[in-house]
């Protein structure tokens, strides 16, 4: 359902199976009652569910009071509810609980398994999982990777701690290290630099280099030659949106199974049989908290 957003950690319905409820603030403009507002919000949605969904006491208003077809709608009330998808594909693959302690967990994602609940994944994210499988209410991501990229991950499990452990990464304070497969780079000599503006693609989804001021930058070197292509380190010192997969394209070398560079390629929608071969390999910083170096590696290869 477009336009859902996670409720925030008082909301009024409780987590169920996993998820917080999602929630909406109701837009400028006029309709007759609730439900009307609703089917024309999400035209994907039966009106049947809705009435299942309000009988069932599952959409309320922010102060946890049942809503019905027939409430009023309000311009500035936000309404929360659960969000549903009737069939989810499972994803084959599973994530690895690296470290936890009071502040964080870490976890090595696998490919193909979302961050957070989106389009059609909700049940099968890491977050989600995570919070199933864990018992942590206020698990979140402090940063994230695509749903192609593996490797490790780091989620904050304490708000009061949450925000000296995300200031690292405004401050790039974080070292990220990535492992990349793609064909071999001739011409320069590593380890080298790469710099590029990056601004949004013509597809929301995308992104694109333009003519300007560099606002990307990762160290590109060589770990091994294979037989049919090379095994890259990459240490961004940026964190732009797929900033490692547009500056491989751009050097002429697109990440193996890359089905967004240089060429946005159909949606492979429940394929997983061509990973992207890009692995988070490793992060360390200095905690925040007690300034001991910490230091996280993921298991996988690829």
């Amino acid at each position: 359902m477009a336009g859902a957003r996670s409720g925030a950690a008082k909301a009024p319905l409780p987590l169920r199976d996993g998820v917080a409820p999602s929630y909406l603030w109701l837009p400028e403009g006029q309709w007759p009652d609730l439900l009307t507002f609703l089917l024309q919000r999400f035209p994907d949605v039966a009106e049947s569910t809705w009435r299942e969904r309000m009988a069932r006491a599952e959409v309320v208003d922010g102060n946890g009071a049942p809503l019905h077809p027939g409430s009023a709608f309000r311009r500035g009330m936000r309404i929360f509810y659960y969000r549903e998808i009737e069939r989810e594909t499972p994803i084959p693959f599973e994530e690895e609980v690296l470290f936890q302690d009071e502040h964080l967990v870490v976890v090595d994602k696998p490919h193909f398994l979302p961050m957070t609940p989106g389009g059609r994944f909700l049940q099968e994210t890491l977050l989600v999982r995570l919070k199933k499988k864990l018992g942590l209410q206020d698990l979140t991501p402090i940063h994230r990777l695509d749903r192609e990229t593996a490797g490790v991950v780091i989620f904050s499990c304490l708000q009061g701690s949450r925000g000296a452990y995300q200031s690292l990464f405004q401050k790039r304070a974080i070292e990220k290290e990535y492992e990349a497969l793609a064909a071999p780079l001739a011409g320069y000599s590593f380890p080298f630099t790469y710099r590029s503006r990056m601004v949004d693609g013509e597809k929301f989804f995308l992104m694109q280099e333009a003519p300007g001021e560099p606002n990307s930058e990762t160290v590109i070197d060589v770990i091994e030659h294979r037989a049919d292509c090379t095994l890259y380190r990459l240490r961004p010192h940026t964190g732009r949106k797929h900033q490692l997969r547009v500056h491989l394209a751009a050097l002429g070398i697109p990440i193996i199974n890359d089905a967004f560079y240089p060429v946005a390629l159909p949606c492979k929608q429940d394929d997983v049989s061509q990973p992207l071969k890009l692995l988070a390999r490793a992060i360390a910083f200095d905690d925040p908290l007690t300034g001991a170096r910490r230091a996280f590696a993921s298991r996988r290869t690829l």
